[in-house]
């Protein structure tokens, strides 16, 4: 058997071992798990992601529900929506 040591700090620590500890486990018992998955799925088992909208996509949504509103598009043709792409 190898040793890992992980650096976290306390507070981490303690909400995860609490986590852990509600579905039965300790945290190296998790930590082997984890691992054991990697090796299994040949990939790093996380979902990175934001758990909210960024804040453009937030403002686009809020264009979208503006023009939605106003039932209205935001431009009068296609010349003026290929002007402000600068395509």
């Amino acid at each position: 058997m190898a040793s890992v040591t992980v650096r976290v700090d306390e507070s981490t620590k303690e909400r995860a071992a609490q986590i852990a500890e509600d579905f039965g486990f300790d945290l190296s018992s998790v930590t082997r798990a984890f691992y054991r998955q990697i090796v299994r799925e040949n990939r790093i088992p996380l979902n990175l992601s934001y758990r909210e909208p960024n804040r453009e996509s937030i403002e686009a949504l809020h264009e979208a529900e503006h023009i939605a509103e106003r039932g209205t598009s935001r431009f009068a043709n296609a010349d003026e929506m290929f002007e402000v792409l600068d395509i």
